[in-house]
């Protein structure tokens, strides 16, 4: 197709993640990364504030990683690991995923990535309770604003109404809860704190659900994708309490806040409490090459390992425990210990939050939330009522498109502006990042309020 530019090519034979055509006016044509850089097609620099998409935790461009992904190809590229079959990187990467997780997860699947990682917790979750003898349990509660993935029974976990019209029916048997919002959260009951409110609405649906249907609550440590929602500290010692009392295992989708993202190797550290299942996937590779999985408790593992077999584990995908992707893996974590960049995480991420709270006084800003290295800033029309601009303004891609035209690169969630930049990135790229916030929701904003009706 000669004369023909990427982009006419790529309108002509790409269908892209939640595609339309309407998106190809803003369209970048990404060549290079560099650290917390990256950079298009023209040749301009942008900050990546959001490592790719919350998985590139090591930087761009760690030959490293490409080497140990050559080395392993050029040994044993791929083998089945279907039970009969192993390899050593599969073993060697479990093996120290046992040693870096919550002390009860010690056996792992491995997948290609994180909705993979969500379906196999739901069916690991109703396996477990048709071997233990429980068979009707079977649903599984998540919360609004919740991201799991987009494949069907993902989908049905996400609690992003946008993601469900178009493919709907959704799978039966899951349904939402509140999300632990502290800035929108609606706090009825005064007489327990926010955080325990929004965790006693769990125990209401496993009621009102009956806790002899329910097989497991998947809850990420941060809600991601959702707009960064941070929850009250003692949430999740309360939803653990919820899920030990009427027996309903307790998933951790850990794809985003998994490998540094909070400043914690894994988010729930942060509230002391261990999960049944946890899933992961994203910075387990620094999205360098795909990969994802589960980890799952001792008393679950006993019950997979416990079956006679024909009731086995009856679970696969080609790619799992794929040695390239193990090799990668496990050279990202050296690195992620090497460097210090879990400890950097939390240094620098407290140094972004502390300053991305100083917009707050800015119109327009109604709200700023993070942990580690990922933040929001909540962008409202009204501060005093927290009401968010009308939809047909478009708010959320006009602050996407400024951003971007001011050279920072990430997503914005509900009027949410997410930041999650690279665990290396340096104090003055993150100075950056905050002016570049700071004046893009003045402009934005200014502009909305002057040609509102």
């Amino acid at each position: 197709m000669a004369g023909h530019t990427a982009l006419d090519r790529d309108r002509a034979h790409l269908l892209h993640p939640l595609h339309h055509p309407s998106a190809y006016a803003k369209t970048r044509v990404w060549v290079s990364g560099d650290g917390a850089t990256l950079t298009d097609s023209t040749g301009r620099e942008y900050i990546d504030g959001l490592s790719g998409l919350w998985n590139v935790n090591v930087g761009h461009g760690r030959r490293e990683l490409g080497e140990a992904a050559l080395a392993q190809m050029s040994t044993l590229a791929f083998s089945s690991a279907y039970a009969g079959g192993t390899n050593e990187p599969a073993i060697e990467l479990a093996d120290k995923l046992s040693a870096l997780m919550y002390p009860s997860i010690n056996a792992f699947f491995f997948t290609s990535g994180g909705a993979e990682a969500s379906e196999t917790s739901f069916k690991t979750a109703r396996f477990y309770w048709k071997a233990v003898g429980k068979p009707g349990k079977f649903k599984v509660i998540s919360r609004m604003r919740a991201y799991h993935g987009v494949t069907l029974a993902a989908m049905s976990a996400t609690g992003l109404p946008a993601f469900w019209p178009m493919f709907e029916p959704r799978t039966p048997g899951f349904s939402h809860i509140d999300a632990p919002d502290p800035y929108r959260f609606v706090h009825a009951d005064r007489s327990v704190s926010l955080g325990v409110a929004a965790a006693n609405k769990l125990e209401e649906a496993i009621l009102a659900e009956g806790p002899e249907t329910v097989a497991a609550f998947i809850a990420e440590p941060v809600q991601g994708a959702g707009g960064v929602i941070v929850p009250p500290d003692d949430y999740f010692e309360r939803v653990r309490a919820i899920c030990t009392k009427y027996d309903v295992l307790l998933i951790a989708d850990e794809v985003i806040t998994g490998f540094g993202r909070t400043g914690r190797w894994f988010g729930l550290e942060r509230y002391g409490v261990e999960p049944d299942i946890i899933q992961f996937a994203k910075g387990i590779t620094s999205g360098y090459i795909p990969l994802g999985g589960i980890g799952v408790s001792d008393r679950v593992g006993e019950a997979i390992n416990s079956v006679p077999p024909s009731r086995r584990w009856m679970h696969a995908f080609t790619y799992s425990g794929h040695p390239t992707c193990c090799a990668v893996a496990l050279k990202n974590i050296e690195i992620l210990e090497r460097e210090g960049l879990i400890d950097r995480a939390a240094k620098s991420g407290a140094r972004m939050l502390e300053e991305l709270r100083t917009l707050e006084s800015l119109d327009g800003i109604g709200n700023v939330r993070g942990v580690g290295m990922m933040a929001a800033v909540e962008v409202v029309a009204d501060k005093a009522t927290k009401q968010q601009f009308p939809a047909e303004i478009g708010m959320t891609q006009k602050l996407t498109d400024a951003l971007l035209d001011r050279g920072l690169y990430t997503r914005v969630a509900m009027d949410c502006i997410c930041v999650a930049p690279p665990l290396v990135t340096s104090d003055a790229q993150i100075d950056r990042i905050v002016g570049i916030i700071g004046e893009t929701v003045s402009a934005v904003v200014s502009e909305a309020v002057s040609v509102k009706p």
